[in-house]
Protein backbone atom coordinates (compact mmCIF):
# COMPACT_ATOMS: atom_id res chain seq x y z
CA UNK A 1 0.00 0.00 0.00
CA UNK A 2 2.53 2.50 0.88
CA UNK A 3 4.65 2.31 -2.43
CA UNK A 4 1.34 2.14 -4.72
CA UNK A 5 0.65 5.50 -2.40
CA UNK A 6 4.22 6.86 -3.26
CA UNK A 7 4.15 6.12 -6.88
CA UNK A 8 0.58 7.52 -6.99
CA UNK A 9 2.65 10.58 -4.72
CA UNK A 10 5.74 11.01 -7.49
CA UNK A 11 3.24 11.23 -10.51
CA UNK A 12 1.10 13.55 -8.74
CA UNK A 13 3.82 16.14 -7.63
CA UNK A 14 3.06 18.17 -4.22
CA UNK A 15 0.14 16.35 -3.93
CA UNK A 16 2.16 12.97 -2.53
CA UNK A 17 2.55 14.42 0.81
CA UNK A 18 -0.93 14.91 1.77
CA UNK A 19 -1.54 10.81 0.68
CA UNK A 20 1.37 10.16 2.82
CA UNK A 21 0.13 12.17 5.49
CA UNK A 22 -3.33 10.42 5.01
CA UNK A 23 -1.42 6.73 4.74
CA UNK A 24 0.01 7.64 8.26
CA UNK A 25 -3.59 8.79 9.76
CA UNK A 26 -5.97 5.69 8.24
CA UNK A 27 -3.63 2.81 8.54
CA UNK A 28 -1.32 3.75 11.16
CA UNK A 29 2.22 1.92 10.68
CA UNK A 30 4.47 2.68 13.20
CA UNK A 31 7.87 4.56 12.25
CA UNK A 32 10.09 1.52 12.32
CA UNK A 33 7.87 0.09 9.20
CA UNK A 34 7.62 3.58 7.68
CA UNK A 35 11.32 3.85 8.01
CA UNK A 36 12.45 -0.06 6.59
CA UNK A 37 9.96 0.90 3.93
CA UNK A 38 11.30 4.11 2.96
CA UNK A 39 15.05 3.03 3.02
CA UNK A 40 14.76 -0.20 1.25
CA UNK A 41 17.90 -1.86 2.57
CA UNK A 42 20.63 0.84 1.89
CA UNK A 43 23.63 0.77 2.38
CA UNK A 44 24.45 4.79 2.86
CA UNK A 45 27.12 5.64 5.50
CA UNK A 46 25.84 5.36 9.17
CA UNK A 47 26.04 8.91 10.33
CA UNK A 48 23.84 10.26 12.98
CA UNK A 49 21.80 13.34 12.73
CA UNK A 50 19.05 15.13 12.77
CA UNK A 51 17.16 16.19 9.87
CA UNK A 52 14.21 18.62 9.54
CA UNK A 53 12.02 19.37 6.29
CA UNK A 54 10.71 22.73 6.42
CA UNK A 55 7.47 22.82 3.70
CA UNK A 56 6.57 26.48 3.10
CA UNK A 57 3.64 27.38 0.67
CA UNK A 58 3.20 30.69 0.21
CA UNK A 59 -0.23 31.30 -1.44
CA UNK A 60 -1.93 29.89 1.48
CA UNK A 61 0.11 31.22 4.14
CA UNK A 62 -0.25 27.71 5.19
CA UNK A 63 3.34 26.50 7.17
CA UNK A 64 3.60 22.43 7.50
CA UNK A 65 6.64 21.16 8.31
CA UNK A 66 7.90 17.53 8.88
CA UNK A 67 10.29 16.70 11.26
CA UNK A 68 12.29 14.08 11.78
CA UNK A 69 13.94 14.14 15.13
CA UNK A 70 14.09 12.60 18.88
CA UNK A 71 13.33 8.79 18.59
CA UNK A 72 16.36 6.55 18.80
CA UNK A 73 16.89 4.66 15.61
CA UNK A 74 19.84 3.43 13.66
CA UNK A 75 19.45 5.47 11.07
CA UNK A 76 21.98 3.74 7.86
CA UNK A 77 19.96 5.16 4.75
CA UNK A 78 19.56 8.87 5.90
CA UNK A 79 20.50 10.07 2.18
CA UNK A 80 18.14 7.76 -0.10
CA UNK A 81 15.66 8.77 2.91
CA UNK A 82 16.08 12.55 2.05
CA UNK A 83 15.52 12.11 -1.38
CA UNK A 84 12.32 10.01 -0.69
CA UNK A 85 10.76 12.33 1.25
CA UNK A 86 11.77 14.97 -1.27
CA UNK A 87 10.00 12.67 -3.95
CA UNK A 88 6.70 13.05 -1.86
CA UNK A 89 6.51 16.59 -0.60
CA UNK A 90 8.35 18.58 -3.51
CA UNK A 91 7.88 19.44 -6.56
CA UNK A 92 9.70 17.37 -9.25
CA UNK A 93 12.40 20.14 -10.38
CA UNK A 94 13.34 20.90 -6.54
CA UNK A 95 14.07 17.06 -6.61
CA UNK A 96 15.98 16.68 -9.37
CA UNK A 97 18.12 19.79 -7.79
CA UNK A 98 18.55 18.42 -4.64
CA UNK A 99 19.40 14.90 -5.50
CA UNK A 100 21.83 15.57 -8.07
CA UNK A 101 23.61 17.65 -5.18
CA UNK A 102 22.90 14.65 -3.15
CA UNK A 103 25.05 12.87 -5.57
CA UNK A 104 28.12 14.87 -5.19
CA UNK A 105 28.41 14.57 -1.82
CA UNK A 106 28.73 11.86 1.53
CA UNK A 107 27.29 14.66 3.60
CA UNK A 108 29.98 13.75 6.00
CA UNK A 109 29.21 16.73 7.47
CA UNK A 110 27.63 19.87 8.30
CA UNK A 111 28.97 21.85 5.98
CA UNK A 112 28.27 20.14 3.17
CA UNK A 113 24.67 20.40 4.08
CA UNK A 114 25.07 23.75 4.12
CA UNK A 115 26.73 24.31 1.09
CA UNK A 116 23.22 21.70 -0.59
CA UNK A 117 21.45 24.20 0.79
CA UNK A 118 22.99 27.51 -0.23
CA UNK A 119 23.43 26.39 -3.78
CA UNK A 120 19.45 25.40 -3.82
CA UNK A 121 18.81 28.41 -3.10
CA UNK A 122 20.82 30.15 -5.17
CA UNK A 123 18.80 29.74 -7.79
CA UNK A 124 15.81 32.12 -7.91
CA UNK A 125 13.70 29.90 -9.97
CA UNK A 126 13.24 28.16 -6.72
CA UNK A 127 11.49 30.93 -5.19
CA UNK A 128 8.37 31.69 -6.91
CA UNK A 129 4.79 32.27 -5.60
CA UNK A 130 3.72 28.98 -7.08
CA UNK A 131 5.95 26.69 -5.31
CA UNK A 132 7.39 25.28 -1.92
CA UNK A 133 10.63 26.69 -0.52
CA UNK A 134 12.72 23.97 1.02
CA UNK A 135 14.80 24.75 4.08
CA UNK A 136 16.99 22.09 5.62
CA UNK A 137 18.99 21.55 8.87
CA UNK A 138 21.22 19.16 9.72
CA UNK A 139 23.15 19.21 13.42
CA UNK A 140 25.92 16.05 14.00
CA UNK A 141 24.88 14.82 17.08
CA UNK A 142 25.95 11.93 19.77
CA UNK A 143 22.76 10.38 19.34
CA UNK A 144 21.21 8.50 16.49
CA UNK A 145 17.87 9.08 15.99
CA UNK A 146 14.71 8.94 13.50
CA UNK A 147 11.46 10.21 14.34
CA UNK A 148 8.35 11.41 12.48
CA UNK A 149 5.69 14.12 13.51
CA UNK A 150 3.39 16.49 12.42
CA UNK A 151 3.45 20.56 13.62
CA UNK A 152 2.24 23.81 12.75
CA UNK A 153 6.24 25.32 13.76
CA UNK A 154 9.94 24.21 14.07
CA UNK A 155 10.46 25.81 17.19
CA UNK A 156 10.04 24.01 20.54
CA UNK A 157 7.40 25.13 22.87
CA UNK A 158 9.26 24.55 26.30
CA UNK A 159 11.43 27.04 28.47
CA UNK A 160 14.88 28.30 27.83
CA UNK A 161 17.26 29.09 30.64
CA UNK A 162 19.93 32.17 29.81
CA UNK A 163 22.34 29.72 29.18
CA UNK A 164 20.61 28.11 26.46
CA UNK A 165 19.72 31.40 24.71
CA UNK A 166 23.72 32.20 24.95
CA UNK A 167 24.08 29.32 23.22
CA UNK A 168 22.09 30.57 20.81
CA UNK A 169 23.42 34.23 20.25
CA UNK A 170 26.91 32.60 20.23
CA UNK A 171 25.95 29.93 17.32
CA UNK A 172 24.23 33.29 14.90
CA UNK A 173 27.58 34.98 15.32
CA UNK A 174 30.44 33.98 17.56
CA UNK A 175 31.97 36.35 19.58
CA UNK A 176 35.27 35.12 18.19
CA UNK A 177 34.65 37.19 15.74
CA UNK A 178 34.54 40.25 17.92
CA UNK A 179 37.68 42.65 17.68
CA UNK A 180 40.64 42.14 20.57
CA UNK A 181 39.54 45.87 22.31
CA UNK A 182 36.19 44.67 22.38
CA UNK A 183 34.01 44.02 25.06
CA UNK A 184 31.25 41.63 24.06
CA UNK A 185 29.27 38.75 25.61
CA UNK A 186 27.19 38.69 28.58
CA UNK A 187 27.98 41.54 30.75
CA UNK A 188 25.46 41.20 33.43
CA UNK A 189 23.85 37.97 35.23
CA UNK A 190 21.31 37.87 37.28
CA UNK A 191 22.07 36.19 40.70
CA UNK A 192 19.10 33.75 40.69
CA UNK A 193 18.78 31.84 37.26
CA UNK A 194 15.01 32.06 35.70
CA UNK A 195 13.46 31.01 32.61
CA UNK A 196 13.99 33.76 29.81
CA UNK A 197 10.68 34.94 28.68
CA UNK A 198 11.11 38.35 27.02
CA UNK A 199 13.85 39.79 25.30
CA UNK A 200 14.39 43.46 24.33
CA UNK A 201 16.86 44.17 21.66
CA UNK A 202 18.43 47.81 21.26
CA UNK A 203 21.03 49.39 19.63
CA UNK A 204 22.25 51.27 23.51
CA UNK A 205 21.43 50.28 26.72
CA UNK A 206 20.22 54.16 28.26
CA UNK A 207 18.00 54.81 31.78
CA UNK A 208 15.14 55.00 28.94
CA UNK A 209 15.45 51.57 27.92
CA UNK A 210 15.82 50.52 31.11
CA UNK A 211 13.16 51.64 32.64
CA UNK A 212 11.18 50.33 29.19
CA UNK A 213 12.66 46.45 30.30
CA UNK A 214 11.26 46.84 33.49
CA UNK A 215 8.34 47.91 32.61
CA UNK A 216 7.85 45.00 30.44
CA UNK A 217 9.50 42.08 33.27
CA UNK A 218 12.74 41.32 30.40
CA UNK A 219 14.61 39.00 31.48
CA UNK A 220 17.31 39.51 28.72
CA UNK A 221 18.63 42.56 27.34
CA UNK A 222 20.33 42.35 23.69
CA UNK A 223 22.22 45.41 23.87
CA UNK A 224 24.27 46.03 20.56
CA UNK A 225 26.70 48.58 21.87
CA UNK A 226 28.39 47.33 25.05
CA UNK A 227 27.09 49.59 28.13
CA UNK A 228 30.06 48.48 30.15
CA UNK A 229 33.21 49.07 27.78
CA UNK A 230 36.23 49.99 30.32
CA UNK A 231 36.95 48.58 33.30
CA UNK A 232 35.40 49.23 36.45
CA UNK A 233 36.95 49.70 39.91
CA UNK A 234 33.60 50.59 41.63
CA UNK A 235 30.01 49.91 41.20
CA UNK A 236 27.90 53.28 42.37
CA UNK A 237 25.02 54.45 41.34
CA UNK A 238 26.50 58.28 40.44
CA UNK A 239 28.04 56.68 37.13
CA UNK A 240 25.19 56.58 34.81
CA UNK A 241 26.31 53.31 33.00
CA UNK A 242 26.93 51.69 36.30
CA UNK A 243 23.89 52.40 37.40
CA UNK A 244 22.54 50.82 34.52
CA UNK A 245 24.16 47.25 35.83
CA UNK A 246 22.90 47.89 39.38
CA UNK A 247 19.32 48.55 38.00
CA UNK A 248 20.15 45.15 36.02
CA UNK A 249 21.04 43.13 38.50
CA UNK A 250 18.20 44.21 41.16
CA UNK A 251 15.73 43.66 38.56
CA UNK A 252 17.52 40.28 37.37
CA UNK A 253 17.58 41.24 33.86
CA UNK A 254 20.48 39.60 31.98
CA UNK A 255 22.71 42.41 29.67
CA UNK A 256 24.67 41.06 26.75
CA UNK A 257 26.32 42.75 23.96
CA UNK A 258 27.44 41.42 20.53
CA UNK A 259 28.84 44.69 19.16
CA UNK A 260 31.89 44.21 16.45
CA UNK A 261 31.24 40.13 16.65
CA UNK A 262 27.57 41.49 14.63
CA UNK A 263 29.76 43.80 12.18
CA UNK A 264 32.08 41.25 11.26
CA UNK A 265 30.03 38.05 10.82
CA UNK A 266 28.54 37.17 7.71
CA UNK A 267 25.15 38.24 7.00
CA UNK A 268 25.49 40.74 10.03
CA UNK A 269 25.18 44.64 10.03
CA UNK A 270 27.96 45.38 7.59
CA UNK A 271 26.83 42.93 4.84
CA UNK A 272 22.43 44.76 5.92
CA UNK A 273 24.22 48.18 5.35
CA UNK A 274 25.96 47.76 2.06
CA UNK A 275 22.26 46.23 0.59
CA UNK A 276 21.24 49.77 1.27
CA UNK A 277 22.84 50.86 -2.18
CA UNK A 278 21.71 47.79 -4.30
CA UNK A 279 22.87 44.19 -4.76
CA UNK A 280 26.52 43.80 -6.33
CA UNK A 281 29.68 41.36 -5.40
CA UNK A 282 30.22 42.13 -1.95
CA UNK A 283 34.11 41.46 -0.31
CA UNK A 284 35.57 41.76 2.87
CA UNK A 285 37.28 45.05 3.54
CA UNK A 286 39.56 43.94 6.53
CA UNK A 287 39.44 40.03 7.10
CA UNK A 288 38.44 38.01 9.73
CA UNK A 289 40.67 34.93 11.12
CA UNK A 290 40.11 31.54 12.61
CA UNK A 291 39.55 31.86 16.35
CA UNK A 292 42.18 28.99 16.77
CA UNK A 293 45.04 29.69 19.17
CA UNK A 294 48.48 31.06 17.71
CA UNK A 295 50.91 28.15 16.26
CA UNK A 296 54.73 28.45 15.57
CA UNK A 297 56.69 26.49 13.48
CA UNK A 298 60.15 25.79 14.23
CA UNK A 299 62.98 24.59 11.66
CA UNK A 300 66.28 22.94 12.92
CA UNK A 301 68.50 20.11 11.95
CA UNK A 302 69.73 16.77 13.97
CA UNK A 303 73.15 14.67 13.23
CA UNK A 304 71.66 10.76 13.33
CA UNK A 305 67.76 9.44 14.16
CA UNK A 306 69.66 9.02 18.20
CA UNK A 307 69.75 12.74 18.08
CA UNK A 308 66.59 13.25 16.72
CA UNK A 309 64.38 10.46 19.04
CA UNK A 310 66.46 12.20 22.00
CA UNK A 311 65.10 15.26 21.20
CA UNK A 312 61.33 14.11 20.47
CA UNK A 313 61.72 12.73 23.58
CA UNK A 314 62.26 16.14 25.45
CA UNK A 315 60.16 18.02 23.39
CA UNK A 316 57.30 15.80 24.34
CA UNK A 317 58.23 15.60 27.97
CA UNK A 318 58.57 19.41 28.49
CA UNK A 319 55.20 19.49 26.47
CA UNK A 320 52.93 17.51 28.84
CA UNK A 321 49.32 18.01 27.24
CA UNK A 322 50.53 19.62 24.19
CA UNK A 323 50.11 18.78 20.83
CA UNK A 324 53.17 18.89 18.83
CA UNK A 325 53.09 17.59 15.06
CA UNK A 326 56.63 17.17 13.02
CA UNK A 327 58.09 16.39 10.01
CA UNK A 328 61.66 14.98 9.29
CA UNK A 329 63.30 14.72 6.09
CA UNK A 330 66.98 12.63 6.30
CA UNK A 331 69.79 13.86 4.31
CA UNK A 332 72.69 11.80 3.71
CA UNK A 333 75.33 14.87 4.30
CA UNK A 334 73.17 17.17 6.58
CA UNK A 335 71.31 14.43 9.19
CA UNK A 336 67.98 15.26 9.54
CA UNK A 337 65.63 18.40 8.87
CA UNK A 338 62.64 18.29 11.17
CA UNK A 339 59.69 20.99 11.02
CA UNK A 340 57.88 21.30 14.53
CA UNK A 341 54.64 23.07 15.11
CA UNK A 342 53.52 23.55 18.49
CA UNK A 343 51.16 26.08 19.97
CA UNK A 344 51.70 29.48 21.57
CA UNK A 345 51.72 28.17 24.99
CA UNK A 346 54.26 25.63 23.90
CA UNK A 347 56.65 27.50 21.96
CA UNK A 348 58.99 28.85 25.49
CA UNK A 349 59.27 25.35 26.78
CA UNK A 350 60.25 23.66 23.41
CA UNK A 351 63.05 26.93 22.25
CA UNK A 352 64.62 26.04 25.79
CA UNK A 353 64.85 22.27 25.23
CA UNK A 354 66.42 22.91 21.61
CA UNK A 355 68.75 25.40 23.13
CA UNK A 356 70.19 22.74 25.26
CA UNK A 357 71.28 20.20 22.02
CA UNK A 358 74.19 21.79 20.49
CA UNK A 359 73.08 21.20 16.49
CA UNK A 360 69.23 22.19 16.70
CA UNK A 361 70.48 25.76 18.50
CA UNK A 362 72.85 26.43 15.59
CA UNK A 363 70.27 25.63 13.13
CA UNK A 364 67.08 26.94 14.78
CA UNK A 365 64.24 29.28 12.92
CA UNK A 366 60.94 30.01 14.04
CA UNK A 367 58.31 31.14 11.95
CA UNK A 368 54.72 32.35 13.11
CA UNK A 369 51.64 30.26 11.18
CA UNK A 370 49.45 33.08 9.76
CA UNK A 371 45.48 31.71 10.94
CA UNK A 372 42.95 30.27 8.30
CA UNK A 373 40.71 33.38 6.72
CA UNK A 374 37.42 33.09 6.97
CA UNK A 375 35.66 34.32 3.86
CA UNK A 376 32.69 36.26 4.08
CA UNK A 377 33.55 37.20 7.74
CA UNK A 378 35.44 40.48 8.81
CA UNK A 379 35.34 44.42 9.31
CA UNK A 380 33.51 46.77 6.42
CA UNK A 381 31.95 45.35 3.24
CA UNK A 382 32.94 46.82 -0.75
CA UNK A 383 30.45 46.39 -3.35
CA UNK A 384 30.83 46.07 -6.56
CA UNK A 385 26.79 47.52 -7.88
CA UNK A 386 25.27 45.22 -10.30
CA UNK A 387 23.27 48.23 -11.21
CA UNK A 388 25.69 51.62 -10.85
CA UNK A 389 23.77 54.53 -9.37
CA UNK A 390 24.04 58.48 -9.45
CA UNK A 391 25.08 59.49 -6.26
CA UNK A 392 21.77 61.52 -5.80
CA UNK A 393 19.66 57.91 -6.23
CA UNK A 394 22.34 56.44 -3.42
CA UNK A 395 21.51 59.11 -0.73
CA UNK A 396 17.84 58.18 -1.21
CA UNK A 397 17.74 54.58 -1.63
CA UNK A 398 19.96 55.38 1.88
CA UNK A 399 17.35 57.05 3.35
CA UNK A 400 14.98 54.40 2.66
CA UNK A 401 17.15 51.73 3.86
CA UNK A 402 18.16 53.29 7.27
CA UNK A 403 14.57 54.80 7.81
CA UNK A 404 15.69 58.18 7.89
CA UNK A 405 14.82 61.69 6.94
CA UNK A 406 18.30 63.35 6.54
CA UNK A 407 21.59 62.37 5.82
CA UNK A 408 25.41 64.36 5.21
CA UNK A 409 26.84 64.08 2.22
CA UNK A 410 30.20 65.26 1.29
CA UNK A 411 30.83 64.52 -2.65
CA UNK A 412 33.81 63.70 -4.02
CA UNK A 413 36.57 65.88 -5.88
CA UNK A 414 35.03 66.49 -9.14
CA UNK A 415 31.98 64.96 -8.42
CA UNK A 416 28.35 65.79 -8.24
CA UNK A 417 25.32 64.93 -7.13
CA UNK A 418 24.81 63.24 -10.86
CA UNK A 419 28.00 61.32 -10.70
CA UNK A 420 28.19 57.33 -10.76
CA UNK A 421 29.02 55.02 -8.57
CA UNK A 422 29.93 51.91 -9.09
CA UNK A 423 31.46 50.93 -5.86
CA UNK A 424 30.58 51.83 -2.35
CA UNK A 425 32.66 50.70 0.37
CA UNK A 426 30.56 50.89 3.87
CA UNK A 427 31.28 50.39 7.52
CA UNK A 428 28.85 50.66 10.57
CA UNK A 429 29.27 52.90 13.13
CA UNK A 430 32.72 54.94 13.30
CA UNK A 431 34.35 53.80 10.32
CA UNK A 432 36.88 56.40 9.15
CA UNK A 433 39.73 53.55 9.54
CA UNK A 434 38.45 50.95 8.27
CA UNK A 435 37.69 53.18 4.94
CA UNK A 436 40.86 54.81 4.94
CA UNK A 437 42.24 54.09 1.80
CA UNK A 438 40.07 52.26 0.28
CA UNK A 439 39.45 52.85 -3.76
CA UNK A 440 35.47 53.14 -3.98
CA UNK A 441 33.21 56.31 -5.43
CA UNK A 442 31.23 56.08 -2.17
CA UNK A 443 31.80 55.74 1.28
CA UNK A 444 28.89 54.78 4.18
CA UNK A 445 29.19 55.03 7.39
CA UNK A 446 27.61 56.83 10.78
CA UNK A 447 30.37 59.06 11.51
CA UNK A 448 33.83 60.26 10.35
CA UNK A 449 36.27 63.14 12.01
CA UNK A 450 36.47 66.09 9.85
CA UNK A 451 39.94 65.45 8.27
CA UNK A 452 39.21 61.91 7.74
CA UNK A 453 36.07 63.38 5.55
CA UNK A 454 38.45 65.70 3.70
CA UNK A 455 41.30 62.85 2.80
CA UNK A 456 38.04 60.65 1.42
CA UNK A 457 36.82 64.15 -0.67
CA UNK A 458 40.28 64.84 -2.25
CA UNK A 459 40.89 60.90 -3.05
CA UNK A 460 37.33 61.34 -5.25
CA UNK A 461 35.15 59.39 -3.11
CA UNK A 462 31.87 61.05 -2.22
CA UNK A 463 30.80 60.40 1.55
CA UNK A 464 27.29 60.03 3.53
CA UNK A 465 27.24 59.93 7.12
CA UNK A 466 24.40 58.92 9.06
CA UNK A 467 25.16 59.27 12.82
CA UNK A 468 26.84 57.08 14.48
CA UNK A 469 23.95 54.34 15.95
CA UNK A 470 21.85 55.13 12.70
CA UNK A 471 24.15 53.38 10.43
CA UNK A 472 23.23 50.25 12.82
CA UNK A 473 19.96 50.18 14.52
CA UNK A 474 17.99 48.45 11.48
CA UNK A 475 19.83 45.91 11.54
CA UNK A 476 17.97 44.84 14.77
CA UNK A 477 14.93 44.21 13.12
CA UNK A 478 16.70 41.69 10.88
CA UNK A 479 18.32 40.36 13.79
CA UNK A 480 15.14 40.23 15.82
CA UNK A 481 13.55 38.01 13.33
CA UNK A 482 16.63 35.75 12.27
CA UNK A 483 16.64 35.26 16.79
CA UNK A 484 13.10 34.29 17.07
CA UNK A 485 13.63 31.37 15.14
CA UNK A 486 16.27 29.69 17.11
CA UNK A 487 14.32 30.14 20.16
CA UNK A 488 10.99 28.69 22.04
CA UNK A 489 7.52 29.62 20.89
CA UNK A 490 7.64 30.91 24.32
CA UNK A 491 9.90 33.73 24.40
CA UNK A 492 8.99 37.13 23.14
CA UNK A 493 11.44 39.30 21.41
CA UNK A 494 11.13 42.77 21.02
CA UNK A 495 12.51 45.71 19.64
CA UNK A 496 13.16 48.60 22.02
CA UNK A 497 10.89 51.68 21.18
CA UNK A 498 12.95 54.32 23.20
CA UNK A 499 16.31 52.78 21.63
CA UNK A 500 17.48 55.99 19.51
CA UNK A 501 20.31 58.23 18.58
CA UNK A 502 21.24 61.25 20.47
CA UNK A 503 21.24 63.77 18.04
CA UNK A 504 19.29 64.94 16.04
CA UNK A 505 18.85 67.32 12.83
CA UNK A 506 16.95 70.27 14.27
Amino acid sequence: MLSLIIIFGVVLDGWGFVFFIFYLKCFKQSIWELYSSLVGGSNATFIGCQLRLNLIEEEGNCNSWLSLHQSTLMLTGYKNVFQRILSLTCRRSYHESISQTLACSTFSSHSKLSALRSSFFSDPSHCNNRSYQLSTHLHLCHCYSFSCSLSHSSRTTGPMDLKEVLKVLEELAPLSLAESWDNVGLLVEPIKCRPIKTILLTNDLTDSVMSEAEAMNCDLIISYHPPLFHPIKCLVSKNWKQRLAIRAITAGIAVFSPHTSWDSVKGGVNDWLVGGVGSGKVSVLSQAFSSAPQSHKLEFTARSQEELNTIMAELKGTNSGVNLQHTAVSSETDGFFISLICPDSGLTPSVQTLLQHATPSQSLSILQVKKRPLPGYGQGRLSVLDEPVTVAAAVQQMKSHLGLNHLRLALGAQQTLESIVSTVAVCAGSGGSVLNGVKADLYITGEMSHHEVLDSVAAGASVILSDHSNSERGFLAVFKKRLAGHLSNSITVALSRADRDPLEVV
